[in-house]
């Protein structure tokens, strides 16, 4: 099947994780940041490498470079307007893109400015697919940094620019050791304002991260989630049958239908399921699908990973041996847990249907 043909949804896309190595180069000389590589195939290839550490810290430390070229308006507005060009050559009809503006204030732009500009790249990105024939919605998650103290000022900040764009909000940066109680206060406003949340969880943490991120956060989404594996209990009767018990917060989760933004190869590249073992095989997400969660399929950052939403797919057709219906649902499911409102919904998920039965259809 050609994947890169198929309509596709895009839930959970750091926008400073995606970055064209050229772009970064270019950028990088505008503002006079030093990189550690020089053209765009030396630059990719240290992404890469450094990206393969199996931690999420020395993962995230690969960011250094990409927020440091995006702290100008006319930075920030190239790298969403490039990302969009990106998404919907691969067919992706609806992304999510999620980033901290609180990094990219040091050259002088306010919040507000930096979401504005974020803005402005979206609108002209999806303005030249529409111009070439094509079709793609997007959407900002504004994202507060779990280990600062600006979480109830960043959420203002989302809702402020509700109906400009930003669709939702999220925490993100070093899971373990900061619980999204930290920002409880900015949670609450957030609920007070009937605005939508993601929560990174159960990836560099455990249970217990998922658990806050539920009661504290109100996630409505879990940014990873994989590690709910460990609040699932496999046991063999004597008729060699497995016996599957789901703990209280995975079954919380299951229950209510809570989508979980999984992406396969980030996911290995920081751990997040060491403890299942340290291949593609031993991801928890064919077990997750299998017990019927709500699954979704993403990149996290598409530069770090050297990745794409296809690829990501392709993996996981060669690794658990999924067919067209399989990506259907995981797209369906995406779908249908996109922040935005019911009757966009549903036209994003008639037109994978209709995109996947025509491509069955030419098979």
């Amino acid at each position: 099947m050609d994947i890169a043909k198929l309509p596709k949804i895009s839930l959970h896309d750091h926008l400073d994780g995606g970055l064209r190595p050229q772009t970064i180069i270019e950028l990088a000389a505008e503002v006079g940041h030093q990189l550690p590589k020089d053209n765009a195939l030396d630059l990719a290839d240290w992404f890469s490498v450094n990206a393969n550490s199996g931690s999420l810290v020395q993962y995230l430390e690969t960011f250094d470079h990409t927020v440091a070229v995006m702290q100008t308006r006319e930075g920030l507005e190239r790298v969403a307007y490039e990302a969009v060009i990106d998404l919907a050559a691969e067919g992706v009809i609806y992304a999510e893109l999620r980033w901290a503006p609180e990094q990219h204030l040091t050259r002088g732009l306010s919040l507000d400015e930096t979401v504005e500009a974020v803005q402005d790249g979206l609108e002209r990105g999806m303005a030249e697919v529409a111009d070439q024939g094509g079709f793609i919605r997007t959407g900002q998650l504004v994202t507060a940094m779990r280990h600062a103290d600006r979480g109830l000022e960043i959420a203002e900040l989302a809702v402020r620019h509700r109906n400009e764009g930003v669709v939702g909000f999220d925490i993100a940066g070093a899971e373990k050791g900061f619980l999204p109680s930290r920002h409880k206060v900015a949670f609450d406003y957030l609920a007070s304002e009937l605005f939508p949340v993601t929560v990174h969880a159960g990836e560099a943490d455990g249970i217990e991260s998922i658990k806050d991120a539920i009661v504290s956060g109100r996630a409505l989404r879990l940014g990873h989630g994989v590690r709910l594996v460990e609040d699932i209990m496999f046991s063999r009767t004597e008729g060699d049958t497995d016996l599957v018990v789901l703990g209280p917060v995975a079954q919380w989760v299951h229950d209510r239908g809570i989508a979980l933004e999984t992406s396969p190869s980030s996911n290995l590249q920081t751990g997040a399921f060491a403890e299942l073992g340290d291949t593609m095989a031993d991801h928890p997400f064919d077990i997750l699908y299998d017990l019927g969660f709500k699954v979704t399929v993403n990149t996290d950052n598409r530069l770090m990973s050297g990745t794409n939403l296809t690829k990501e797919l392709e993996i996981l057709v060669d690794t658990f041996g999924y067919s067209i219906a399989d990506l259907e649902q995981f797209q369906l499911n995406a779908a249908e847990a996109a922040f935005q409102g019911l009757p966009e919904r549903e036209e994003l998920m008639e037109m994978i249907e209709i995109g996947f039965q025509e491509a069955m259809g030419a098979s």
